[in-house]
């Protein structure tokens, strides 16, 4: 399988030669990365969210591990003091004993007493010198000592500003990586709502139906208010008027009576208007 893969390679390679010459290795480098690009623009964001989320988390085994040389730092730097502080002190005790025999020397006295024992002056000179090559050496030793603890109090300063910098960054990273994921469940909500759609027509029935009842019901309430308003009273509002009986006034006005029809009508009228 492997050997197919490589004559393939070997075989596009050679095609590619051919038809591009000199250029095939540049068309072949911008396909592959526009084949890349092509590739990463149809990754959900979703996961690369969740990629750049794990990248993050993977920092923290980094964070741990550089935690651990600060602290060991530390305690290096706090025993070297320390132990520098010792050495100063023995060498400020060292420093006072020397000069104090050294001034008993020079006395020119020939016994000395210390802590009540006798020395002679060759003893005491002796022990000045050892003391006094002692004290030289433990004076270089010290003073390495003293370089080497400002070289690690530098690197532990460093180390612990790189730290907190990693800390600070991890911090501002989760901070951006919610904002994102805020951000992409926004757009996903907005894409939701987008993609919703309602039928007008179905719209405009509904619309028009309660219309329809709407005016079902003012025509109801109407109906009810002129039935309430009106229903079980006495119609004294309306006068009916009393027909006239057209032939008796026509009878009586060629018989001669001497009645004025005119009178008669009205006095029929207004026998009618009495007797209701």
């Amino acid at each position: 399988m492997l050997k197919k893969a490589i004559l393939g390679s070997l075989a596009v390679a050679t095609a590619s030669s051919f038809l591009f010459g000199r250029d095939a290795v540049s068309y072949l480098t911008t396909g592959a990365s526009s084949i890349r690009d092509a590739v990463r623009s149809e990754v959900p964001i979703e996961f690369e969210l969740e990629r750049a989320k794990k990248a993050v988390d993977e920092l923290v085994p980094e964070i741990h591990r550089s935690l651990k040389v600060v602290a060991e730092q530390q305690v290096e730097v706090e025993n070297l003091r320390a132990t520098i502080e010792k050495k100063t002190a023995a060498m400020e005790e060292q420093e006072e004993a020397i000069l104090a025999l050294n001034e008993d020397l020079k006395s020119g006295d020939g016994q000395f007493v210390y802590a009540g024992y006798s020395y002679t002056a060759n003893e005491v000179q002796r022990d000045l010198t050892e003391r006094f090559n002692r004290f030289k050496v433990a004076q270089a030793t010290l003073k390495d000592q003293q370089q080497i603890l400002a070289a690690k109090e530098q690197a532990l300063s460093s180390h612990t500003e790189t730290l907190e910098g990693m800390l600070s960054q991890k911090k501002d990273l989760e901070v951006q990586l919610e904002q994102l994921m805020a951000r992409t469940q926004m757009i996903q909500a907005r894409k939701q709502i987008s993609s919703l759609s309602i039928d007008d027509s179905k719209l405009a029935q509904v619309k028009s139906l309660i219309n329809e009842i709407d005016k079902k019901l003012d025509v109801e309430a109407k109906m009810l208010d002129a039935e309430g308003n009106f229903l079980g009273l006495i119609p004294v509002e309306t006068k009916t008027n009393v027909p006239v009986d057209i032939s008796k006034q026509v009878a009586s006005y060629f018989s001669g009576e001497g009645e004025d029809p005119i009178d008669a009508v009205d006095a029929k009228i207004a026998s009618f208007e009495d007797a209701e």
